[in-house]
């Protein structure tokens, strides 16, 4: 099992850029392929970005893609949401996800066993 804690989240005026981070416990941070979600006022879960198990290939939502950048630093047990050109539809609860047992090389947007509490994204216009 592991435990995850989102930070990094926060009031931005559109345009602006944020990273969020994902502190992960446990010794096998390795072993989980990692996603980022965010859940917006009225609307349902969804996966922006995804990272496999090594680090090697992501994935993005087309709304955020070219604008947020995923990356998995294995040796810190930390996922990080490099977040720029934020726009206020943006605005969420953002969570950081992992899923065991990933096939090599795969990203996922769904089928994930753990998440974070989460952290708040505001972006004003």
């Amino acid at each position: 099992q592991v435990q995850l804690v989102e930070s990094g989240g926060g009031l931005v005026q559109a345009g602006d850029s944020l990273r969020l981070s994902c502190a992960a416990s446990g010794r096998t941070f390795l072993s989980y392929a990692m996603g980022w979600f965010r859940q917006g006022p009225g609307k349902e879960r969804e996966c922006v970005a995804a990272i496999s198990r090594s680090g090697g290939s992501t994935n993005y939502k087309e709304s955020v893609r070219g604008r947020f950048t995923i990356s998995k630093d294995n040796a810190k047990n930390s996922l990080y949401l490099q977040m720029n050109s934020l726009k206020p539809e943006d605005t969420a609860v953002y969570y950081c996800a992992a899923k065991r047992l990933p096939a090599t090389g795969m990203t996922y947007f769904s089928g994930y066993d753990y998440s974070g509490q989460g952290t708040q994204v505001t972006v004003s216009s």
